[in-house]
This record gives C-alpha cells, structure tokens and sequence, in this order.
C-alpha cells in the first residue's frame, strides 16, 4: 500500500515538473540582440591602420577597383584582394577604420566613412597605403543600426569619453515578456553605372557612397553629404541637402541619383552637382529596399519580416520613362532580398538564403528566369564588364557571362 502510494506521488510530481517545463517553453523564444561595439573617443581617432590579411567577422558591401576588389566587415574596415587573376584571388591587406560601412575610390584616392569622420587614403601603392586626410564629424548623421535586430542593449557607456563604433549582433534566448520592440533612436553621444569622370570604381546596391565627376555624395539616414573633391586629397565639405527619412542607398544614372529608402524611391537631378535637387519619388510600404537603373526601368528590392516594417519581400519594377512621374509596373514575390545588379540584359538578384536569381529583363515587365544558384548565402553583387562579383555569407563568387546564364569561376573564402 505504501509502495503503491509512494508511486501515485512520484508519478504526479514528474506530471508536475514536465507541465512548468512545457509551461517555461512557452515563455522564451530566440531573439536576435544587438550589442554596441564601443572605443574610447583616443583610440578611434587613431584607429586607421594598413595591417597584414585578416579573417573576415561578417561581410558587407563589396567594390571594385581596377583588379583589387574591397569587402567591407561591418564597423571593423575593409579587406583588400588581388583580383588580377579572377580565377584564383589572393588576399592582401586589411584597413582597419572603426565603424566604417562604405567606401567609394577615384585615380586611387580612397574614401571612406569612419563613424561621423571621412577618411581619405592614398592606395597608388597598394603595399604601401598612406592616410592623406582626416576630416571630423562632416557625415554628422551617419549612424548605422543592424534593423535586423529584435533586441538592442546599450549597456553602460560613458558617452563623454567613449564612441559607440558598431554593433554586432547575437542570438540568445529570451523571456518574451520581457521584451519589447527595439526603441531605435539617434541619440548625439553615440556618434557625432554612371560617367563619373576620371578612373573611378564601381560599388554594389547597397552603397550609400558614389562619386560622379568631382563629387561624392554619401547619404546618411536623411540627407546627402555632399563633397567636392577636385583637390582628391582634401574634400570640401558642402552644403548637405534633406532628402527624406530611413535612406539607406544610392545609385547613379546620368544626371541623376536614386535614393532607396525604407519608405520608397526618391529621385534627385545632379546637373547642378554641387546642390542636388528633388525630381520625383515612388512609395511603397515600410521596407528595407536598394535599387538599381537602366534606361527606362527602376529595380528595386523590398525586404520585409524583419524591423524594416513589412512582412512581405519582392521586386519591383518601376516604369520611370517619365522622370517625374515613376510607375509601378510589376511586383515579383522575393524571399529575403538583398542587392541587385544588372549587365545587359541579365538582371541579378541576391534572395539572402535563397540563394542568386538570374533573370532576363529583355521583355519588361515579364522577367525570364535563366538560373537559380541554390544553396548559397548571397548579400549584394557587381556586375563588371567581364564578370560578375558576388559576396554572400563570408565568401566571394566570381561568375563569367554566358549567353543565356552565368557560369562559376571562383569562390574565396573569406574566414
């Protein structure tokens, strides 16, 4: 009896135990959390630094330049490869610059955003690359935020001393009552295709630099910084112009600018370089979107399902035959977009974790797929005149044009 007793009370403890176990499951979910990378205001003002090849952290935006090309690593600088030979290229340097994101290069003048600061370096000698310029707190809105994250920890920063550099960004597991949207906000401690004239390089989609002629024009979250820079080795800083709210790339066509916005499309006329103006703009929904031109047509990719606002992802085409006045013309559902190129007739697109879409554009609005490299991990490509440039998930791909379809020629891996 006491056995049977002492049984009954065993089996309804474990009961018990499994209901708070199932029960605490249900109370915690993975959440993606954003972590500040913080250097004292000394160290980053001292921060650039030519060092021997380093394993990359996280890979970002990606350019081209006469046969080197240049990986950024979010926040941390920018990897320096050999391309002289697409089928098998060397990795050569790395630029160390807190916080930077974007670069863009002109007769070997590189130029290169380190938080609030632009840096200018001398790469005429790629061996020997030598800073020329330092100028402070000229891109005074250019604070990058992972809007991927779910979650963002401040933590305890001594905003007179220290300079929060980037972020990086992990998954842990949470209780879900405890957590809440994140609270984005610019706060002062923080961080205070086109004939671009002379020997220019090309960047991906997700640019936020681009230099045509004498100018470069780097957008921050609401404005265009705008840099004359005759005299490569010291850029005038001018007058900004307000273009909007969230911008988060540019692009080049003629004599105008594409700005892609997590609200929609602007559009600015550059025949007066120096001061920038509004032309016309196309909305759509809150999204994450870079977008690309042609002579008649606008692409853009719209990401959704994550802090950007929308929960649908796609491209759309947009029929800008009348400058000021942009036209949806179709809408192609996407998984988790990201950069996008075109060459030709080919149209490419980086669909995240879903891998590079090719498409043929030749008979607008109907995209012909041509092929879909599944598999693969893919974050923004270059076309070039003779291949294509693709970096994805810490490598970089290097494809050769066919007629109808791409062909692989190299991967590097970049960890």
């Amino acid at each position: 009896m006491k056995k049977g007793l002492l049984f009954l009370l065993l089996g309804f403890f474990m009961v018990l135990i499994s209901c708070e176990e199932n029960s605490s499951d249900e109370e915690f979910a993975d959440y993606l959390v954003a972590k500040p990378l913080v250097m004292s205001r000394t160290e980053f003002v001292n921060s650039v630094e030519v060092v021997d090849p380093l394993p990359i952290n996280e890979s970002g935006k990606i350019y081209a330049y006469q046969n080197y090309i240049f990986i950024n690593d979010a926040f941390k600088g920018v990897h320096v490869i050999d391309n002289s030979n697409p089928a098998s290229p060397q990795k050569i340097a790395f630029i160390k610059i807190a916080g930077n994101v974007d670069i863009s290069i002109k007769d070997n003048f590189l130029y290169a955003d380190s938080i609030t600061d632009l840096i200018v370096l001398d790469i005429s000698n790629i061996n020997a690359i030598q800073i020329v310029n330092r100028m402070q707190n000229v891109l005074r809105e250019n604070v990058v935020f992972p809007f991927e994250a779910q979650i963002f920890e401040w933590g305890d920063i001594d905003y007179e001393n220290d300079i929060i550099v980037g972020w990086e960004t992990v998954t842990e597991r949470r209780k879900i009552a405890d957590v809440q949207q994140p609270d984005i906000f610019f706060n002062d401690g923080t961080a205070e295709a086109a004939n671009s004239g002379g020997d220019t390089g090309q960047g991906g989609s997700l640019a936020r630099f681009k230099i045509v002629g004498d100018y470069l024009y780097a957008v921050d979250s609401h404005n265009i910084n705008v840099f004359e820079i005759s005299d490569l080795g010291n850029p005038q800083d001018l007058d900004d112009v307000f273009a909007g709210f969230d911008i988060e790339t540019i692009f080049n066509r003629g004599e105008y600018l594409f700005l892609g916005s997590m609200r929609g499309m602007y559009i600015y006329d550059i025949s007066s370089p120096a001061t920038p103006s509004f032309v016309s703009e196309f909305q759509h929904g809150t999204a994450c979107d870079p977008v690309v031109v042609d002579e008649n047509y606008a692409y853009v990719t719209l990401r959704g399902g994550n802090f950007c606002g929308a929960t649908e992802s796609g491209l759309f085409v947009v029929d800008i035959t009348n400058i000021t006045t942009p036209e949806l013309l179709v809408m192609y559902p996407m998984d988790e977009p990201y950069g996008l190129g075109i060459k030709d007739e080919k149209l490419f697109i980086c669909d995240g974790s879903s891998g590079l879409k090719v498409y043929d554009k030749s008979d607008i609005p109907n995209l012909v797929p041509l092929n879909h490299f599944e598999n693969i991990v893919t974050f923004d490509v270059i076309p070039l005149e003779n291949h294509l440039l693709m970096v994805g998930d810490g490598v970089l791909y290097q494809y050769e044009y066919l007629n109808n379809d791409i062909r692989l020629i190299s991967e590097l891996q970049l960890n």
